[in-house]
C-alpha cells in the first residue's frame, strides 16, 4: 500500500470523508505525512506510522502542542484529529527566510522558557522522541533527570550497543557523574524537546510556530543546543545573541552545547541506519571523559 493510499485510508478511519485527495510531503524523519485536500474544510496536514511505536504516540504530541500554546503561549496547529495511529493538524506556512523572523522567535521561546519554570524535573506522562519512548519521571535533581532519562538511557539501544565501544559507555558515565562540575545549576521550564529549525514553521501573520514536540519539564538549553548545533539558517545568526541577552546567559553556552546535545546524537544513533555522523560526533565530545590506556 503507498503512503498516500495508507494516510487516506485512516484519514477514512478517523472520520474525515470528504477528502479529495494526499500528497505526501516531505521532511519528517520518523513518520509518514501528507497534505490532505478536503471537499468541504481547508486543507489538513497528516501523519501516522507504518507501524506505531506506541498507541499513545500521537496523543501524547497533541497534548505537547496544547502545553506549548496554553502554558508558554506558542504559536501551534489546531488539532484536528489525535488518535491510536493518526494525527491530522491545521495548516502552517513555511518560515521567512527574515532575521526579522528569528529575532521575533528570540522573544518567544525566552518567554516560554522564563514564565514556565517548575520545581520539578519531567512532565506528568512519557512522550515521544520519534520512534523511542522519552522517559518523563518526576526528578527533583537536573543532572539526576539529564543523566539517567537523557543520556544513559540509551545505551541499552541495539544500534548504540553495536556503535560505542566499552570505553565509550564508561566515558558518558563519567560525564554524567561530573554534570554538577561541567554545567551550571538552572531551574527546569517547559521545552518543546526537539527545537531544530525544521520544527519551526510560521502561522499565517508572520509568528513563530512550532510542530513535533517532545515536552518535558528540564533546562531551557535542551532547546537551545538543539538549534544550535543542527545547521540554523543564515538568517538566524541574531537569534542566538539576543536569547542570550533576553535570559541573561552566561558568555560560556556556547561551550556547553555539546555536551547538552549528546541526548539528540544518542536518539539520532538509536533509531536510524544513517547517523548523520552522530557516531563520530558523540565520540568527540566524550574524548576527554575516556579512560587513559
Amino acid at each position: 500500500m503507498s503512503p498516500t493510499t495508507l494516510l487516506a485510508e485512516r484519514l477514512l478511519r478517523a472520520g474525515i470523508r470528504d477528502v479529495v485527495s494526499v500528497e505526501p510531503v516531505s521532511g519528517g524523519l520518523a513518520a509518514i505525512a501528507g497534505l490532505a485536500v478536503r471537499e468541504d474544510a481547508p486543507p489538513v496536514f497528516v501523519k501516522t506510522f507504518d507501524e506505531a511505536p506506541g498507541a499513545d504516540a500521537f496523543v501524547a504530541e497533541a497534548d505537547g502542542l496544547a502545553a506549548l500554546r496554553d502554558l508558554g503561549g506558542v504559536a501551534t496547529p489546531e488539532v484536528v484529529v489525535a488518535n491510536h495511529e493518526l494525527l491530522v493538524l491545521s495548516l502552517l506556512h513555511p518560515r521567512p527566510h527574515e532575521e526579522a523572523f528569528w529575532e521575533r522567535f528570540a522573544h518567544t521561546l525566552a518567554h516560554l522558557h522564563s514564565s514556565t519554570v517548575h520545581p520539578r524535573f519531567g512532565w506528568h506522562r512519557d512522550n515521544w522522541l520519534g520512534r523511542r519512548r522519552q522517559s518523563n519521571t518526576w526528578t527533583a535533581d537536573g543532572f539526576v533527570f539529564f543523566a539517567e532519562h537523557r543520556l544513559l538511557r540509551w545505551l541499552s539501544e541495539p544500534r548504540v550497543e553495536a556503535a560505542l565501544t566499552p570505553a565509550d559507555r564508561v566515558a558518558l558515565e563519567r560525564l554524567c557523574h561530573r554534570l554538577p562540575e561541567l554545567l551550571p545549576q538552572r531551574p527546569a521550564c517547559l521545552t518543546h524537546g526537539d527545537l531544530w529549525s525544521q520544527n519551526v514553521l510560521a502561522t499565517a501573520d508572520g509568528r513563530a510556530a512550532l510542530i513535533d514536540p517532545a515536552v518535558s519539564y528540564t533546562w531551557p538549553e535542551v532547546d537551545l543546543a538543539h538549534l544550535w548545533t543542527t545547521a540554523p539558517p543564515p538568517e538566524s545568526h541574531r537569534f542566538f545573541d539576543l536569547y542570550a541577552d533576553l535570559t541573561g546567559l552566561d558568555t560560556d553556552w556556547r561551550a556547553r552545547m555539546p555536551i547538552i546535545q549528546l541526548r539528540q546524537h544518542l536518539a539520532v544513533l538509536a533509531q536510524f541506519d544513517d547517523d548523520w555522523g552522530a557516531a563520530e560526533t558523540i565520540r568527540a565530545t566524550l574524548s576527554p571523559f575516556r579512560p587513559a590506556t
